[in-house]
């Protein structure tokens, strides 16, 4: 051993040996030989030296002063122990008890990111496993068309009844195909006493359990809805209308016509895409052979199921091939078929026009999980920050534990240990607040998310596993800086490894708040495009108008006079009647034009009114005029279109467009012999938005078909709604006494297009509060710490005459132009991210520069609120006390 330079006095040596975990001062002196050595070279000081020693000593926690003797170490001291993991987790419990508002602090914002994370994990992995457990999934896909306009693509899950049969029959590859008819919102269902109205009822084809293969309880699926009006329930319904006797081959009443019970349903799949009570033989209908080979009529949502090992692809090529040369007339709009996988119809069918599956919206669903992502991050890199920041408070410790024997090794272990604990402390509290969170999620997304840790040993093991990487993740960090100090460079000025690090923590508080002020501005972008689309001008009048379903005698001859009966009323202000009204259902079909290409058939959007249906529905005439009965012939021959349908038909202007000829084939001829109605465009309407705005405005065609009644509406006074809805439910009980009157209101129709829109905006203002919350925590903290470190210094600034003002603008400037920074930072990513999610509806908002001006403000006046509660704090400190402190 090299002869010490200086022999430390017997107080030093007894002292030592006993805070060293060796036993003896020889295994010590080669540890403590470069400390001493450098103190003789500078200045010889090394009793003082010592006595330094004992001051940091003097800081240790009190555990490790009293610890006893330990007996010889078999091993090498960075090795792992049990002893020293628990001893590790004792003096990181006692480190929290000691640094109490850092642990809050730390504590709080993990547990606040862990509960963002895990809510919006637990809900995407949901979304994810639907149609994941069908049988045969693989195998089964949907046809919808996308169809092409002046650049403008539309996808549309409704397709042609021609689809279906002509795969079947031309295609070897298919093994199976299925219709789905659109059908009304709620049907009513009876039986002895009782009777109710029923949703989720469809009319399906028999191929349709042999598509999907759902089990069922009671009944057999071969020759099952084979012939007309035969049902099939679920087993809520069944034990609804039959208690616990056996259905099958018993009568139901559905719309008053009797159905004979076939089968009873298993409960369905769970996250099965589809969503349904009850299923009606598609023959009931009565639909026309002829009609069901249609290649227009898109009402029908059609399944294939392919042979094994297709190449669906090549199959898809193949009938669009077929479809572009035998279906799309030159100049016709190009609707093309796709085929869509089964697992990818819940979250890719979010931009669907007329679809009946339960859709989530995967770019949603994506952002979410990146927003969750970004308030943990903000945790994290708190707890960096921090750990950091309060580390160098520690650095005599740890210089203490180098010079005594501590490898670093031991050092990156013990922080650890630390970050893990509050790791566990922080998950323990998400947990807890999951509890609570998980329901009111569960009411806020209509789903049945289950959370029970002690039950679901998978998500128990990824809450241990995010415990630990979260804890790693954010310890790494602290723990090598800390583990890295110098123990002569830490004894002789602690101030240099402080000022070493603080480019990192700038850095990560950039960070933070670069990402707060992106979630910031993008809550007020969708705040705006919500309230947009919720207050747009739609080109007609939603408000105070109720609709329902014709039914008994209003469908029938006592329609007239039903509605003369309503217009007694002083609050009834207009009704109408017939087929398809903007938010609810309206048919798709087409329209040829004899004088212009007769040979064409034009794509539109179909509605069959009355006489009152453009003023019922508040339409407003732009050119020629409305539906007379002055005019005998109107009912035969009278069409009005919108502005859309002059442009596509290429009239050129709306006065060009009256009195040009146009036919339509009926659905239902009265004359089989002459099946085309032969008219001519009498009045132009403004372009009304009869679909949600996520949708452009397409061709539309009103006329008038006095046998296609199926809704009625009626424009009332805001003032006594509901003594005018009692009015009506009485005059609906004198024509149709079997049907208890099922209405709605047009704006409540059109609010719940807009839910997801809602949601995410809703959803976008917790996530922002959360983060803002988590942010400015760590911020306060940081400026906490500024504030020790900075005592003595701004002591002497007020002792020279600096106002508090002059403290103030000292400890707030570096802070501010930290989240000004990282508000210019965020600010073009904000646009640019925004911007792409506007580019998705046709109808949008513009980005002004005011958002990003009170995004900026809000970020920057939080801040100054956050940090200079510190300053004034630092300012009105007496100078006297603080300097005699140090």
């Amino acid at each position: 051993m090299k002869p010490r330079p200086v022999e430390p006095p017997r107080w030093a040596h007894w002292l030592l040996t006993r805070l060293h975990p060796k036993d003896t001062l020889e295994e010590v002196e080669g540890d403590l030989d470069e400390l001493y050595r450098y103190w003789y070279e500078r200045s010889g000081q090394t009793h003082a030296t010592l006595r330094y020693v004992l001051n940091v000593v003097s800081v240790l926690p009190p555990f490790v002063r009293r610890r006893k003797r330990q007996p010889e170490y078999d091993h090498k001291p960075s090795s792992l122990t049990p002893d020293m993991i628990r001893n590790y987790f004792k003096i990181a419990f006692r480190n929290l008890l000691l640094n109490k508002v850092y642990s809050v602090i730390n504590i709080a914002g993990l547990a606040i990111g862990m509960i963002g994370c895990l809510s919006i994990g637990l809900f995407v992995w949901d979304e994810w496993k639907f149609d994941k457990t069908i049988p045969d999934g693989e195998n089964i896909f949907r046809i919808y068309t996308k169809r092409t306009k002046d650049n403008t693509t539309t996808k549309q899950a409704v397709v042609a009844p021609a689809y279906a049969s002509f795969l079947q029959q031309q295609y070897p590859e298919v093994d199976t195909s299925t219709r789905i008819l659109m059908a009304p919102d709620r049907f009513l269902m009876e039986t002895g006493s009782q009777k109710n109205y029923e949703d989720k009822g469809w009319f399906v084809e028999p191929s349709f359990l042999q598509v999907f293969a759902l089990p069922l309880e009671k009944g057999t699926v071969a020759g099952i809805l084979d012939i007309p009006k035969t049902v099939i329930l679920s087993s809520e319904l069944a034990k609804k209308y039959f208690g616990r006797e056996n259905p099958i081959g018993k009568t139901l009443k559905i719309n008053t016509f009797d159905y004979t019970v076939k089968g009873v349903l298993a409960p369905l799949p769970d996250h099965f895409h589809l969503d349904f009570h009850f299923l009606m033989s598609l023959s009931s209908v009565g639909i026309p052979p002829s009609r069901m080979e249609r290649w227009t009529w898109n009402q029908f949502f059609t399944y294939i199921k392919v042979k094994p090992g297709i190449d669906i692809e090549h199959l898809q090529n193949k009938f669009q091939a077929y479809v572009k040369a035998e279906i799309i007339k030159p100049g016709d709009t190009v609707m093309l078929p796709f085929f869509q996988r089964l697992d990818d119809i819940h979250l890719g069918s979010a931009d669907f026009t007329f679809d009946n599956a339960i859709r989530g919206n995967e770019s949603y669903v994506n952002a979410l999980m990146i927003i969750a992502l970004f308030v943990l991050v903000i945790a994290c890199f708190n707890f960096i920050n921090l750990a950091t920041a309060v580390s160098f408070r520690r650095a005599r410790e740890i210089g203490v534990r180098k010079v005594v024997g501590a490898g670093r090794r031991q050092l990156v272990f013990q922080f650890l240990g630390e970050t893990i604990l509050i790791s566990m402390i922080a998950m323990l509290i998400a947990v807890i607040a999951l509890f609570i969170v998980v329901p009111a999620l569960n009411r806020f997304t209509d789903k049945t998310i289950a959370f029970n840790p002690l039950t679901n040993p998978q998500l128990g093991l990824l809450l241990l596993g995010t415990t630990l990487l979260v804890g790693i993740l954010a310890g790494s960090y602290p723990a090598i800086v800390v583990s890295g100090f110098q123990p002569v460079k830490v004894l002789k000025n602690i101030q240099l490894s402080v000022n070493g690090k603080s480019w990192f923590r700038q850095a990560l508080v950039v960070v933070q708040f670069a990402l707060s002020s992106l979630l910031i501005i993008s809550t007020i972008v969708v705040f705006r495009q919500t309230r947009y689309m919720n207050n747009k001008d739609l080109g007609f009048h939603k408000e105070q108008l109720i609709y329902f379903q014709a039914q008994g005698e209003v469908a029938g001859k006592g329609l007239e006079t039903f509605k003369a009966e309503l217009r007694r009323s002083p609050n009834v202000l207009a009704v109408t009647s017939g087929y398809g009204l903007p938010g609810d259902q309206f048919a798709g079909d087409g329209v040829t034009l004899p004088g212009k290409n007769a040979e064409k058939e034009y794509s539109v959007n179909m509605f069959i009114g009355d006489h009152g249906y453009v003023k019922t529905l508040g339409l407003q005439l732009i050119a020629g005029r409305d539906f007379s009965k002055n005019m005998s012939t109107d009912v035969r021959e009278a069409f009005i279109i919108n502005e859309m349908a002059v442009k596509e038909f290429g009239f050129g202007s709306p006065e060009k467009a009256l009195s040009q000829r146009i036919n339509w084939h009926e659905w239902v001829p009265a004359d089989t012999s002459n099946p085309i109605k032969k008219g001519r465009i009498v009045g132009v309407v403004r372009d009304f938005h009869y679909k949600s705005l996520h949708e452009k405005v397409t061709a539309a065609v009103i006329h008038m078909v006095p046998q296609e009644v199926f809704k009625v509406a009626v424009k009332v006074r805001e003032a006594d709604i509901q003594q005018t809805i009692a009015y009506i439910n009485t005059v609906w009980s004198q024509f149709s006494p079997n049907f208890p009157l099922d209405y709605k209101f047009m704006d409540d129709t059109y609010g719940k297009m807009y839910s997801t829109e809602e949601k995410l905006s809703e959803l976008l203002w917790v996530f922002a509060v959360l983060a803002i919350t988590v942010g400015y925590m760590g911020l306060f903290g940081l400026a906490t710490f500024s504030v020790e470190q900075r005592v003595k210094e701004i002591g002497i600034r007020k002792v020279l005459g600096a106002s508090v003002l002059t403290i103030m603008g000292l400890i707030s400037r570096n802070f501010i132009a930290l989240v000004s920074l990282a508000f210019m930072i965020a600010t073009p990513v904000a646009w640019w991210t925004m911007g792409s999610w506007l580019n998705e509806f046709p109808y949008r908002i513009a980005i002004d520069w005011w958002m990003f001006a009170l995004a900026g403000g809000l970020a920057i006046g939080i801040a100054l609120l956050t940090v200079s509660s510190q300053a004034i704090k630092a300012a009105l400190m007496n100078p006297v006390k603080s300097l005699r402190s140090e």
